[in-house]
Order: C-alpha cells, then sequence, then structure tokens
C-alpha cells in the first residue's frame, strides 16, 4: 500500500536523525514503527490486494533478463516490474535486517538498549551492535540505487514510475485487469497482528503462556 511505501520514506531518514543526534528514546519507539509497518507489508503480500501480493509481481530471472532487454513492456502488466520486484524485496529485507538488529542492540553507556538484548549474549550484543551502526549506509545504498533506477526509466524509457507511487494507478493496456479493492477487513487484521507481535517484542518477546 501507498502509506506503508511513503511512511518507510518518512521514518528511516528520521532515525537516521535521531541516531545521529543520540535520541535514543525517539529514535527506538520509531523503529518499533517501523517494523510494525514492515511486518504489515509482508502480511499484505500474502493476503492483499493482486498487485500488491508477491505472487503477483515476484518473477524469476527469465522475466527479469526480458525485462532489461525491453521485451516486457510495462503496459502490459499492472503494479511493480520484475525488476521493481527485486528492489522491494530487497528493500523489505535490508530494513527488517536492520530493524532486526536493532532489537537486538545495546549500550549501556548512551542509554540505547533494545528489547531483546537480554536474550543474546555480550559479544552477540557488541556484534549487532556494531553492525547496526554501519549498516544503515546498505539500507541508504539500496534506497539510492532505487531512486535512480526510477529517475532511469522515467527519462530514458519513457515511464512513469513515480505517478502510480503517488496515485496508486498507472498506464497499462486495455486487455490489463484492474486491481483487486482494497478489503479492509484483511488489512485491519494485518495491522492488528503485525502490531501486536511488535508489542509483544517491545515487551522482550516474553514466553507465550
Amino acid at each position: 500500500m501507498r502509506l506503508t511505501h511513503w511512511s518507510f520514506v518518512l521514518l528511516l531518514p528520521a532515525m537516521w536523525v535521531t541516531a545521529e543526534n543520540s535520541q535514543w528514546g525517539t529514535h527506538m519507539r520509531l523503529g518499533h514503527v517501523l517494523l510494525a509497518l514492515i511486518l504489515f507489508r509482508i502480511l499484505w503480500g500474502f493476503v492483499g490486494t493482486r498487485t500488491a501480493r508477491f505472487t503477483s509481481f515476484v518473477k524469476g530471472p527469465g522475466a527479469v533478463l526480458s525485462y532489461l532487454r525491453g521485451e516486457f513492456p510495462h503496459k502490459q502488466h499492472k503494479g511493480h516490474t520484475p525488476l521493481g520486484a527485486l528492489a522491494v524485496l530487497a528493500l523489505l529485507g535490508l530494513t527488517l535486517a536492520q530493524v532486526s538488529m536493532g532489537l537486538f542492540a545495546g549500550d549501556p553507556f548512551d542509554g540505547a538498549t533494545g528489547p531483546l538484548n537480554p536474550l543474546v549474549g555480550v559479544a552477540n550484543a557488541d556484534f549487532l551492535t556494531d553492525t547496526h551502526k554501519w549498516f544503515y549506509w546498505v539500507v541508504f545504498g539500496m534506497i539510492g540505487l532505487h531512486i535512480t533506477a526510477v529517475g532511469f526509466y522515467g527519462a530514458l524509457q519513457a515511464q512513469n514510475l513515480i505517478g502510480p507511487m503517488v496515485a496508486g494507478s498507472g498506464e497499462k493496456a486495455m486487455n490489463v485487469e484492474d486491481n483487486s479493492p482494497t478489503q479492509w477487513v484483511r488489512a485491519l487484521a494485518c495491522l492488528i497482528v503485525a502490531t501486536g507481535i511488535t508489542f509483544w517484542i517491545y515487551s522482550g518477546a516474553p514466553p507465550l503462556t
């Protein structure tokens, strides 16, 4: 959903700013919001609208190569392109990895300790903390690559990728089926599950007994 996409756009820079300014309380609260959104998007990728489901836009290597050769006209499908699908998976995976490391990270000297820190040893916590500090460059690098690709296809391929991100619809051929309507009950259920898992983690992942 577009709301999730644009929330990432706002949250990731905000988390970088709060970390750079040692605003750890805000940083960790934003991290939990980001975690809930990632979990929601993953769940929505299985039960959401047609174009949001992973099965509808994640293609094999053959489709990606065909797209790069120009043999996969963008108007002949609705939703993410084969190459865009890889970007979606990479961004979700890298962001989830970054947030997960933050949950286990711990630095008592600056007051930033993730809720799952007690579940790992000191050595593992130190490793995750150090990795968490530089891994955001990997995330932002992927974001930069994604933005560059959007600009490339907009400038050289006359393919408007920003418009659909804003309006939720784009150009398509007449024979291409429209996206299925959003089922808000499913969306609410996904949000409740994602929020529940996040709150459980925020509480230190106590045993479910």
